[in-house]
């Protein structure tokens, strides 16, 4: 422990700035632990560890730049790839060794957003996302000033470990400064952004994604620990998502039949398979909107809205989709043999 953080410690008494105070608390406590002192170290996080310790209190009490984000139960079905960089990300902000800048690149619906969610439930942190509404602003310089008052509400949390804070779509601050299409303005802003990124608390773990990576200032993808390319699902990668999808949602609708082997067949006529966030649009919504008293309803609507059909007219393009003729029955609700005599007569 040194004299300053004794002369800290005073001065953020005097000046009732708890949020600092404890985090020079904390330093000195680490820097205990450094030197072999762990009892001294775990006094003082004793000390610290009251009911309010771990709550983000400049959030709490009404940061206008930030909104908490409820942290995600639900199932995430991931490409193997996609997941074992997830697993390597947490792995790395586990090892607390300043690898903590991460951003998340793809396509709308990839599953970005989702994914940082169950991040923050896995390291049990609690989840913040900057709102870009109130950070932008028309006024000359402004921008920039919203920039550094953010990042001086972050580098001063009093227990940046317990944190996430998530830049959704992050391009708002981050697009090629060089661009001749982008305002000068914003051209200030992501240099602001660059010198914040740079001083960044280590301990915090710090998440953005974009949907526009080709256009991203190459300095700020520098300042990052790692990329992840959300695009690399294969089709079939998407085809065992959607019945993930389907067997999530459909435990929900008792009189829907669970006809995996036709379903799958329908999701096949999509070319191509839409990313999981559009799959998972496209089957709750035609289980919302199913007829109750007929358990293949939800794959009649399915079909029709993946084909932009109606199915009863479509029978013979049904057929050329290698649907057999009891598929084509209890999607269209035709007898079999009248299938079979149109198809005969065509």
């Amino acid at each position: 422990m040194k004299k300053k953080n004794i002369l800290n410690l005073i001065k953020y008494y005097i000046e009732n700035n708890d949020e600092s105070f404890r985090n020079e608390a904390y330093e000195i406590a680490k820097d205990f632990d450094q030197n072999g002192d762990y009892q001294v170290a775990e006094y003082i996080i004793a000390l610290l560890s009251d009911v309010n310790t771990f709550v983000p209190q400049s959030y709490e009490s009404g940061s206008e730049f930030f909104t908490k984000i409820e942290v995600s139960n639900a199932s995430l079905p991931l490409p193997v790839e996609i997941k074992n960089d997830i697993v390597g990300i947490v792995n790395a902000i586990s090892k607390n060794i300043g690898v903590n800048k991460f951003l998340f690149e793809g396509a709308p619906g990839t599953g970005k957003t989702e994914t940082v969610k169950h991040i923050a439930r896995i390291l049990n942190r609690e989840l913040y996302q900057a709102e870009f509404d109130t950070i932008i602003d028309s006024k000359l310089g402004q921008t920039s000033k919203n920039i550094n008052t953010i990042f001086d509400e972050i580098n001063h949390l009093p227990h940046p470990e317990k944190i996430i804070i998530l830049f959704d779509e992050i391009d708002a601050l981050a697009l090629d400064r060089l661009n001749s299409n982008d305002l000068r303005e914003m051209g200030r802003a992501t240099s602001t952004l660059l010198k914040e990124l740079d001083k960044l608390n280590e301990r915090i773990v710090f998440i953005a994604t974009t949907n526009l990576y080709k256009s991203f200032d190459r300095a700020i993808i520098r300042r990052f620990d790692k990329i992840i390319n959300f695009n690399r699902y294969s089709q079939e990668d998407l085809l065992d998502i959607s019945v993930s999808i389907l067997s999530e949602y459909i435990e929900k609708f008792p009189s829907a039949i669970r006809d995996i082997k036709l379903f799958k067949k329908i999701i096949r006529t999509l070319n191509p398979i839409p990313y999981p966030g559009d799959l998972k649009n496209l089957i709750r919504t035609a289980l919302a909107f199913s007829d109750s008293t007929s358990e293949y309803d939800y794959l009649t609507r399915l079909y029709e809205t993946a084909n932009n059909v109606n199915i009863k007219e479509s029978i013979k393009k049904l057929q050329e989709q290698k649907f057999t003729i009891r598929e084509i029955e209890n999607l269209t609700g035709i007898p079999k043999s009248t299938i079979s005599r149109g198809l005969n007569n065509e």
